[in-house]
């Protein structure tokens, strides 16, 4: 099996929608996918998500099919206690990474009160237990860090989302640090990512990077500066 994962295009944050140019990033996305034989197409419940989705879809004759579990994370002091740059993973990750490099490895990253404090652990939480349950339906079985495949599948699908619910996901599939994801890992809009799920030797499946990453296909409509915002 072989996941697709696309960052929705250029956003208005305010309006949660796409701008032109995040428009036609969509479009020119869709192109980049129209081989890559989709079998399922998904997206964050969200509207710069779906809409982005939806050239894909269309080209591939599918329904966007929406999953709730990848709405876009929040973040924040818990009960309302102030936490530094009011809780924003991204920066927090980079300090804690440059400033506290021993809580980085490993999940020694939640005991920090960058994150125990953050409600953005609880987003992390929850994508990683329903993306268990979702790659279930694909044959995947999670077992420690790695999947056991107890039904083969070679379906391509594709998920659409954010920078924040994306990473969440990144990091429990690639079984890495979040902190790390976050300050190494970061991905623009309509950048197309793609990880194998194909089986090499048994059972127990290591996912494997085949993409990260990739803008090429955007050319002149790759102009919004790297940004994280809810």
């Amino acid at each position: 099996m072989r996941l697709i994962f696309v960052r929705h295009g250029e956003p208005d944050y305010d309006n949660d929608c796409l701008t032109p140019n995040g428009i036609e990033q969509a479009k020119i996305t869709a192109e980049r996918l129209h081989n890559e034989n989709i079998r399922a197409v998904y997206s964050s419940p969200m509207g710069r998500a779906l809409k982005t989705a939806s050239f894909t879809a269309q080209d591939h004759g599918l329904e966007v099919q929406p999953l709730e579990f990848m709405h876009e994370i929040d973040w924040g002091g818990r009960n309302g206690e102030p936490l530094e740059y009011d809780g924003h993973p991204w920066t927090l990750s980079h300090d804690l990474i440059t400033g506290s490099p021993e809580y980085a490895k490993g999940d020694k990253w939640r005991e920090h009160h960058f994150f125990k404090d953050n409600i953005c652990i609880d987003y992390y939480d929850k994508i990683a237990d329903a993306s268990d349950k979702f790659l279930s339906v694909y044959g995947l079985k999670r077992e420690g860090d790695m999947y056991r495949c107890v039904s083969p599948s070679d379906d391509t699908i594709a998920i659409f989302a954010h920078g924040g619910s994306g990473g969440a996901l990144i990091a429990h599939l690639l079984s890495l640090p979040l902190p790390f994801v976050y300050a190494s890992m970061p991905y623009g809009v309509c950048s197309v990512s793609i990880f194998d799920f194909t089986p090499l030797n048994g059972d127990l499946i290591v996912p494997r990077i085949e993409l990260f990453n990739d803008m090429t296909h955007l050319g002149e409509v790759r102009k919004e500066k790297l940004r994280f915002e809810k």
